[in-house]
């Protein structure tokens, strides 16, 4: 009996010294479970789980998850120590996962939502928060951890392949409507992925392309966005971006990613590279950038060569591997929770058709053409696009769905004729040209940009016999874009010869015998307008709108709710307009052979140069971002940013503009619905400073707000706060955020270019707010 107890004691010992000797993330505090780790262990954190791959990207582009099919990574597990394998998953608009799985029947497709430019056009926080939620609910469900969006980049220029992925020209609009997006989809659980951090503002050559600038262009604008949502919402990870700034990857800078992030913001989380982002894995670890993905074998080989030789610090990969650990304690997967993969898609179509009809803005409406009439019924759609309806970018930005109801099927569901003869002319032609459009050989043919089909060439058509058997035609006019290429002017920014000539050819039909033609922007961006927009009566641009996109364009046009949409971005009359046009890439004049030189760079193959806007672009133009330039240089404009027409019309009492002691002005303002049907209105105000410390623009947009949906007659408080904070502008000099004492003018507008706007005056008290260590500095030659 004694001896039975002795080795019952001895166990009990062995197997209580044994748990004192491995700790467990979660049971024992994180500094004992990294003392535990071996080095191995530590790189094995430090690397994703394509850490052994010895191969370039195509080996795990976009898709190296065991855990979830078509997930983008995947951190690895060390179970001896608790830590368990955590999963991470693009998009933007909506998760990015395989649809079908070996050994099963069962379907995993996510919904796609409208892309960020639509979320941002909605002008709606609530609203963008409802879509995160939803959007984070399907990452939850399908057992994945981290969502790696939003991506909250400036658009600095319309070219940028990728704007529809990122919110607007404007920082604060960027950045409340990012976090808002932000705390939605973390509502669930689950994490998000802050990107592309920062200065990823064209896709040519974007893992070298370097960034030059100054600090204060850098913080003002393009930085912007990111403190406002690190403050507001603290994303679980912060994703680093390709390219260089002033002679640095960002990856590999300190004094963004340590500095300016950690020190100055009081971001919490995880910082990791995107797929392939940075050049030495010594660099990033120091700079602070936690999580190298997807990982590749001579990233771990030569961080376990620098770190026993003595060239990077234990010290540096303790707190990195701090950061990651912190990061998994969050996570479903660390909590034990089981994915069921059913999330409720039909209750998520319902929540984006509504979401991407706020977002639609309505440029023109001559003499009151929409909402179409109830007794209008046959309608002849025109346009490639109308049949094919474009629901989101291509690239990482992309959703595996399960449909898209194009423009076709809504304008059914709600109720019309569609002119049968001139539908069946279009789905004879699309099969038919697509069949002979040329096949990419690219190993990164699903991330490019699409290469949509010529417009059909309406000659066949009995234009005459068409516009006498319909009450109104529809045309849509179709543009796409994706990663690893900017837009084309001629064909992309700009319409075609063959899109004009079917507006022209169709106004003049429909025209003759006294009916009204619409044009539906199914769009990724800003396009030219000014050339043809005098032909049709009414113009709508619905951007990207996700999967149920002809529904919602429907709604809009048979009046279900009165657009309230407002354009995030300036439409310019010209691409020759364009503050940055002269710092920017010319798609059109990229030969193949650069374009194959940047996509090797994706990988290993960093290019050094000195080719502009290819391997350097230099932001000339400073502050003056997008409405910046356009109202402070009086250049006129096809659409201003702010832009957006409405079925209702909406009135605005004297607005009431009050500072208190802490220098915090505060705008109230009375808008009342001074029309025929209910509807939102979007209220922006702009402050221009006095401009005497430094060079300003005119006038910056400082709060915004939207009305519930107001009835005719109807009126709401609205109240707006502009921090004491955001009046200050950048000193390099003194490297200090500064207010200028004077007196502010404060304008509460329809748009950036209001002529009109309702003005007061406030008399400011001038600081210093913060002094910061001078970071991004110039590159010295």
């Amino acid at each position: 009996m004694l001896k039975a107890k002795f080795l019952t004691l001895c166990a009990s010992t062995l197997f209580i010294s044994a748990s004192a000797q491995t700790p467990k993330l979660g049971v024992d505090p994180i500094e004992k479970v990294i003392n535990a780790m071996t080095l191995d262990e530590k790189l094995n954190v430090l690397i994703g789980s394509a850490g052994n791959v010895k191969s370039d990207a195509t080996a795990t582009i976009g898709s190296s998850a065991e855990l979830v099919p078509g997930a983008a990574g995947q951190l690895n597990a060390i179970p001896r120590l608790g830590i368990p394998a955590t999963v991470v998953a693009d998009g933007p608009a909506g998760l990015r996962i395989k649809p079908t799985r070996e050994g099963t029947s069962k379907t995993f497709y996510c919904t796609h939502f409208p892309i960020e430019t639509v979320m941002s056009s909605t002008w709606n926080v609530d609203l963008v928060g409802q879509i995160g939620a939803a959007m984070g609910d399907e990452v939850k469900h399908y057992g994945v951890d981290v969502l790696l969006a939003p991506a909250t980049n400036i658009h600095r220029n319309p070219l940028n392949g990728r704007n529809f992925e990122y919110y607007s020209e404007d920082p604060l609009l960027s950045g409340k409507i990012c976090a808002a997006m932000v705390n939605g989809v973390q509502s669930n659980g689950v994490g998000t992925s802050l990107k592309h951090f920062a200065l990823n503002n064209q896709e040519t050559n974007r893992t070298s392309n370097n960034v030059i600038g100054t600090p204060r262009t850098f913080r003002e604008i393009y930085l912007k966005p990111f403190e406002i949502v690190v403050k507001e919402a603290q994303p679980w990870t912060v994703m680093t971006s390709y390219n260089k700034v002033n002679g640095t990857m960002t990856s590999e800078r300190s004094d963004l990613i340590t500095e300016i992030l950690r020190h100055e913001w009081g971001f919490k989380g995880m910082v990791m590279t995107d797929w392939f982002g940075g050049q030495h894995a010594t660099l990033q670890m120091e700079a602070g950038n936690d999580l190298l993905m997807p990982g590749k074998l001579s990233q771990r080989e030569e961080l376990k060569k620098a770190v026993l030789n003595g060239h990077l610090s234990m010290e540096i990969i303790d707190r990195n591997v701090k950061h990651i650990l912190e990061y998994i304690l969050k996570t479903p997967r660390f909590k034990g929770y089981v994915a069921d993969n059913n999330p409720d898609l039909k209750a998520h179509a319902v929540v984006t058709r509504n979401a991407a009809l706020e977002g639609m803005v309505l440029l023109k409406n001559l003499k009151n053409t929409l909402p179409i009439k109830s007794n209008v019924k046959n309608v002849a759609v025109f346009g490639r696009t109308s049949y094919d309806f474009i629901a989101g970018g291509t690239g990482s930005g992309d959703v595996n769905h399960a449909y898209v109801v194009s423009l076709i099927d809504g304008l059914k569901n709600a109720g019309f004729n569609i002119d049968n003869s001139l539908k069946s002319s279009y789905e004879a032609y699309i099969p038919e040209a697509t069949a002979k459009m040329p096949k990419s050989t690219s190993q990164f043919a699903a991330f490019l940009p699409k290469h949509l089909i010529p417009e059909m060439d309406l000659s066949n058509v009995n234009m005459q016999k068409v516009a006498k058997d319909n009450d109104v035609a529809i045309i849509t006019i179709g543009k796409t874009s994706g990663e690893f290429a900017d837009r084309y002017i001629s064909d992309n920014f700009n319409l075609t010869a063959a899109e004009k000539k079917m507006i022209s050819d169709v106004c003049t039909s429909f025209h003759k015998v006294g009916k009204k033609v619409v044009v539906i922007l199914n769009v990724c961006g800003v396009v030219e307008t000014k050339s043809w927009i005098d032909a049709p009566d009414a113009v709508i641009t619905a951007w990207l709108p996700g999967q149920e996109g002809g529904n919602s364009v429907s709604d809009i046009l048979v009046g279900k709710e009165s657009p309230s949409g407002r354009l995030p971005m300036t439409w310019p009359a010209s691409y020759n307009d364009v503050p940055s046009k002269a710092d920017f890439p010319t798609p059109d004049d990229i030969s193949d052979d650069q374009l194959t030189e940047a996509l090797k760079g994706f990988a290993d193959v960093r290019t050094e140069g000195s080719r502009k806007n290819f391997d350097y672009t230099e932001y000339n133009e400073g502050v003056y971002v997008g409405y910046r330039y356009y109202t402070t240089k009086n250049v006129p404009v096809s659409y201003p940013f702010g832009y957006g027409l409405s079925y209702t019309n909406f009135k605005y009492g004297k607005p009431s503009v009050t500072t208190d002691t802490k220098g915090d002005i505060t705008v109230k303002v009375e808008v009342k619905n001074t029309g025929k049907v209910a509807g939102k209105e979007v209220v922006q105000t702009y402050v221009s400073a006095p401009g005497k410390d430094m060079d300003k623009p005119v006038r910056e947009l400082k709060a915004f707000a939207k009305t519930r949906k107001l009835n005719p007659g109807e009126s709401e408080m609205i109240t707006m706060t502009i921090p004491y904070e955001s009046l200050a502008s950048f000193n390099e000099t003194a490297s200090q955020w500064q207010v200028e004492g004077g007196q502010y003018t404060v304008m509460v507008a329809k748009n950036a270019a209001d002529m009109k706007p309702l003005t007061s005056t406030v008399n400011i008290e001038g600081k210093v707010t913060e002094a910061v260590r001078p970071s991004l500095l110039p590159e010295q030659k």
